[in-house]
């Protein structure tokens, strides 16, 4: 039996590529530390995995999930409560909040619900691979926009040629962003939102770092520019500030005929999320945020000393306002994958190569932060060791 051939046109998925080499270093017995996946090591706050407990044991969450595509109401509310704190934004729980299988699956289902055969989606380069994915399985064709360091990796929005522009239906954007770790400010949520709202298209904003921030700096929300609820919609998660990746939880908010879209969707395509991890959700959302401050703190640490240590072996990090990762050049003349083998091959260290990301990552590489302080101080004493001059 042969594939579909939209199946052909996907690129082997990044993270997999890089689980295959821990394997295959390990089973040679090297003592492999990975910096290469964004999954962090903290466990989840213990108010919250309480809930979870209470929610379990009451046979009434063991059915269908309550509002199965749309969410229960009582988390949609605390999502709209937490945006209004947390970003000024009001969000009606009714028609402007969905809830999640975590904010991968929005950005899928998203192209599914705007996106037809022909149109052409808008994607960052470098930028997170599952948003080709997304577009490709909707029938999309693809293009792909350079982010440059020396603009602070924002898309510029005058570098779509107009050829393509007419057909542009979806533009997707990340910040703080994944991988670069820049971050936007509110001005430029204003100018993709006019954009949009010019072009009669489609802009959204992956949001799942929004927490994960440092030195004061807090990032903004689309949805607080003017106009955005007629065309924009943001993802967001309790992965990153909550350590639920594996829970599997996020929301989308956004224009309500954007959000009805994703929700007729999802009720063609699951059943919704387990009651009990949304009553959990509730008490991420709504709890006391101190274990969140002491995330921060503890990445913040952890980025200094990468920051350090790069920059002691002759490299030259940007420094994130946001995001637990290091985007950093790699030496003159030496490719993302050869620089990736060389950390794997001296130190027994996995980074991610850029060009993992699209063409224009080419020459970076990524470092996650998601390691156990003794591991990433013993991966950065390996750097040193191999590669300080």
């Amino acid at each position: 039996m042969q594939k579909a051939e939209r199946l052909d046109r996907l690129p082997p998925y990044l993270f997999v590529q890089i689980r295959n080499k821990i394997r295959d270093a390990r089973e040679r017995g090297i003592d492999v530390i990975s910096l290469g996946v964004g999954d962090p090591d903290q466990p989840t706050p213990s108010h919250v995995v309480e809930a979870l407990c209470e929610a379990a044991r009451d046979p009434a969450n063991h059915q269908y999930p309550t509002d199965e595509e749309k969410g229960m109401f009582a988390f949609r509310q605390a999502v709209s409560r937490w945006y209004h704190r947390r970003f000024g934004v009001h969000c009606d729980p009714e028609t402007d909040v969905l809830a999640l299988i975590g904010s991968k699956e929005g950005n899928h289902h998203l192209c599914l619900a705007v996106l037809n055969p022909g149109d052409v989606a808008v994607l960052p380069d470098p930028g997170y691979p599952a948003y080709y994915a997304s577009a490709v399985f909707a029938g999309a064709e693809v293009l792909r926009v350079p982010i440059r360091r020396e603009d602070g990796y924002l898309l510029n929005f005058d570098e779509i040629p107009p050829m393509a522009l007419e057909k542009t239906r979806l533009i997707f954007l990340c910040y703080p962003n994944n991988p670069t770790g820049a971050v936007a400010p509110p001005d430029f949520y204003q100018r993709a939102v006019d954009f949009a709202r010019e072009h009669e298209l489609v802009v959204v904003n992956d949001n799942p770092y929004s927490e994960i921030c440092f030195d004061g700096y807090r990032p903004a929300s689309i949805m607080a520019a003017e106009g955005a609820k007629e065309v924009a919609v943001e993802f967001n998660s309790l992965s990153k500030p909550f350590n639920m990746t594996g829970w599997r939880i996020g929301m989308a908010v956004g224009a309500p005929h954007l959000i009805a879209g994703i929700s007729q969707v999802k009720e063609n395509t699951d059943s919704g999320i387990f009651n009990a991890i949304q009553y959990a959700g509730v008490a991420a959302l709504e709890g006391p945020e101190s274990n969140l401050e002491a995330l921060r703190q503890l990445y913040q640490q952890r980025r200094d000393l990468v920051l350090a240590t790069l920059r002691e072996i002759g490299l030259s990090p940007d420094t994130p306002k946001a995001t637990f990762y290091i985007w950093c050049p790699t030496p003159a003349g030496v490719s993302s994958i050869d620089y990736a083998a060389a950390v794997l091959d001296k130190a027994g260290v996995v980074i991610t190569p850029g060009i993992g990301y699209g063409s224009q990552g080419e020459g970076f590489f990524r470092i996650s932060l998601t390691v156990p302080d003794a591991r990433l101080e013993e991966a950065m004493t390996r750097l040193r060791s191999a590669f300080k001059s």
